[in-house]
């Protein structure tokens, strides 16, 4: 996908009605502090678009970014944060919730797992919630940058069977420091996207 042109077009908060798109939209899931800002940064080649902090939990809400004005990449907000009341997690919860559930235009949904350790509870809970609904998540390893190239097979394998994901889910390693794996993520999302729509690869 050559980006041209990307915006941040709409944020959805806990109160929010949930827009009615005509284009595909490509969700992504994560703990607070799995590194999915700055993946949703590398995949549209903007440094701050999606706002990255050091302090997990930072987005709260449903955000929908237009790339090329053909596709939506809609990061959900991170779950799992142990600082944050349980309150406000559930209002987290029912927010992905209603927007998983409710919207017609989404075709993928991501998972990002920390490659560096077994997915946890929260993240098990995730990927069996969104199989339960009948999606196929597509699993991000990030933090690849963090470990050995000799321990990529090892770390890969524990990722697969924390989640208990099933034969043929694609997991994609990533690291949002060197880019790897951003190629194979696109590659995924084009799947989904109208024929007609689709663009010259670089």
């Amino acid at each position: 996908m050559i980006i041209k042109q990307v915006s941040l077009e709409t944020v959805c908060g806990i109160t929010s009605v949930l827009p009615v798109t005509d284009k595909v939209e490509i969700a992504f899931a994560g703990k607070s502090n799995v590194g999915k800002s700055s993946m949703i940064n590398a995949l549209m080649n903007r440094k701050s678009l999606a706002r990255t902090s050091a302090q997990p939990g930072k987005t709260q809400t449903v955000n929908f970014y237009n790339v090329n004005d053909k596709v939506y990449l809609v990061d959900l907000p991170g779950y799992g944060y142990a600082k944050v009341s349980q309150a406000e997690k559930e209002k987290w919860g029912k927010l992905i919730e209603k927007y998983l559930n409710g919207s017609k235009q989404l075709k993928a949904v991501f998972l990002l797992v920390d490659i560096r350790h077994e997915p946890g509870e929260n993240d098990r809970m995730m990927y069996d919630w969104m199989t339960y609904h009948g999606f196929d998540p597509i699993i991000i390893a990030t933090k690849l940058d963090k470990i050995k190239r000799s321990q990529l097979q090892k770390q890969l394998k524990l990722v697969k069977t924390g989640l208990g994901a099933k034969e043929g889910t694609i997991i994609i390693p990533f690291s949002a420091e060197t880019k790897q794996g951003r190629d194979e993520i696109w590659e995924v999302i084009e799947r989904f996207l109208p024929e007609e729509e689709d663009e010259p690869k670089a």
